[in-house]
């Protein structure tokens, strides 16, 4: 079998480039020679990756067949990586009516191969008996297989990577909890899978034969308990043995509320992790193997975000599963734990899987009529000359949240933080993906970057839970006699009556806070920007 030729210019359409998988799928493909096109609802949010200029860029949305035709036309391989991780009761009908939609464009396109990326499902239990996520995502599965363009099915479990959901879980987990009372899902086997290596099947599932039709398990060298897995964890990051008491009353979602208070992964997206691990969760067939050869991307700057190359321990569970680079095995667990940890360590982590925005996020933009809808927008606006240069102050802007905080009264924040995680929302312990740089679309502990004017303008949309909608502006600028000015700029737009309460219940606090911040902001520019000395 014999992939595409990079000569013949096979083209790929990505869904989802803007998430943990498409966005480190896009260079691995560019990297074998395929041209990519991206199909995303807010072109804006590709612009700051680092491929953006080597791709094609189409605005459009998987429900929306108009868009569809577009981003189809020529293309020979579509990647279906969308799915909802919302809980409302109609989630399950939003996902059905977009891989159908989706799959009925691409027949009519001509599109030859579908590849989709879903849930591992446990053996013999029947669909009314999953997690309502993963009965989902195998219904997707089932209706792009049959779409009639052929289709390749990969069903993958825990995904071990620098970034993702399962791993940050599993981080926070061990080392913010050396004794745990855990649910009896801790018992259950699961069979991980090192991002490099699902990465590679996807790329790698471009060049299948045109007669295979079907669902392929991929999964790693290892098939270990998640208790195992917190305690091979423990024991590569240098913690001390983890104290593991499992016991059989946390529900699902009691679990997810715990796993929302102790990790950044916020309880509505732990909960549909957690339901997929009430039963074991290993792969049955090893088939995969038989269809793809071994597949290296040429040019990768390791997309994956494992870092390095992959250890020389063989396999220690039911075998590998799918092609993993020319003539190396599958990356072992304990090797794609170090791998990842070590990109945290470097913050190298190319996508994270807050790349998302949270279920029921608000995703409206800055309205630019202050009378936006007829409704009212309320503002803090704080103004401050800076002794500063104003890159020195940029830095400063551009390195707010995470570990540096938000400049003002921290006590105020974190209870702000620990409010809307205990009303579901994703509060402050989301951090930032880098330490330094910030791309459009980035999550920012309960804001994400809508706009980045580098060096000048720095715009965060609220992602809190609120009775309206949020921004956050701040700006580097310089005034008629050429100082450094530094600008901020909050505003609020209700919604109803319980929004227009919430801002002035808040608003007494503002000159602490944003004052705060304003000034803090400017101090630490001018003190960074006399360490540094003159330019």
């Amino acid at each position: 079998m014999n992939s595409p030729s990079p000569a013949g210019g096979a083209r790929c359409l990505v869904t989802g480039a803007s998430g943990y998988i498409g966005g480190r799928l896009v260079p691995e493909l560019l990297g074998g020679g395929y041209r990519v096109r991206c199909l995303a609802r807010h072109p804006d949010k590709l612009r700051d990756f680092p491929w953006v200029d080597r791709v094609e860029t189409v605005r459009g949305d998987v429900t929306d067949a108009a868009s569809l035709r577009t981003a189809l036309d020529g293309v020979d391989v579509a990647y279906y990586l969308v799915h909802s991780m919302s809980s409302t009761a109609d989630f399950e009908d939003r996902d059905r009516l977009a891989a159908r939609t989706f799959a009925a464009e691409a027949r009519a396109a001509g599109v030859r191969r579908l590849v989709y990326l879903g849930g591992l499902t446990p053996r013999g239990v029947p669909d009314d008996e999953l997690s309502p996520h993963l009965r989902s995502r195998t219904e997707v599965g089932r209706i792009l297989l049959e779409s009639g363009v052929p289709t390749t099915v990969l069903r993958a479990a825990v995904v071990i990577g620098s970034g993702s959901a399962s791993f940050e879980m599993l981080r926070y987990l061990t080392e913010r909890l050396p004794v745990m009372v855990t649910p009896s899902w801790v018992g259950s086997r699961v069979q991980p899978i090192a991002v490099r290596d699902v990465l590679s099947c996807l790329v790698a599932s471009a060049g299948m034969p045109a007669d295979v039709n079907r669902t392929f398990d991929i999964g790693g060298p290892d098939v270990l308990t998640y208790r195992e897995m917190m305690e091979r964890y423990a024991e590569v990051a240098g913690l001390r043995r983890r104290l593991i008491v499992p016991v059989p009353v946390l529900t699902p979602w009691l679990s997810s509320q715990w796993i929302g208070l102790v990790t950044p992964v916020p309880a509505a997206l732990a909960k549909p992790l957690t339901e997929s691990l009430r039963h074991e969760v290993v792969c049955g067939e090893h088939d995969i193997e038989r269809y793809l050869l071994p597949h290296d991307p040429a040019g990768s700057a390791d997309p994956a975000g494992s870092g390095g190359p992959a250890g020389s321990g063989g396999p220690t569970g039911s075998g590998p599963v799918g092609p993993t680079g020319s003539g190396r095995r599958p990356i072992p667990f304990d090797e794609s734990l170090r791998l990842a940890l070590r990109r945290v360590r470097d913050a190298q982590v190319t996508t994270r899987w807050s790349s998302a925005s949270p279920p029921g996020a608000p995703s409206d933009p800055l309205p630019t009529d202050p009378d936006w809808a007829g409704g009212s927008l309320y503002t803090d606006e704080r103004s401050r000359a800076v002794d500063a240069a104003p890159d020195a102050l940029w830095r400063v802007v551009e390195g707010v949240g995470g570990e540096n905080g938000w400049y003002s009264f921290p006590l105020a924040w974190a209870v702000r933080g620990w409010a809307d995680r205990v009303v579901g929302g994703v509060g402050l312990r989301r951090g930032r993906r880098d330490a330094a740089r910030l791309r459009v679309g980035d999550a920012l502990d309960f804001w994400r970057v809508e706009e980045i004017d580098r060096g000048r303008l720095l715009r965060l949309r609220a992602e809190m839970r609120l009775p309206g909608l949020a921004w956050l502006e701040m700006a580097v600028e310089r005034d008629d006699a050429g100082r450094t000015t530094y600008r901020q700029r909050a505003l609020f737009h209700p919604k109803g009556l319980a929004g227009h309460a919430y801002w002035w219940g808040v608003s007494p606090f503002h000159a602490v806070v944003f004052g705060g911040m304003a000034r803090n902001i400017a101090r630490t520019a001018e003190t960074e920007s006399g360490r540094r000395g003159p330019p």
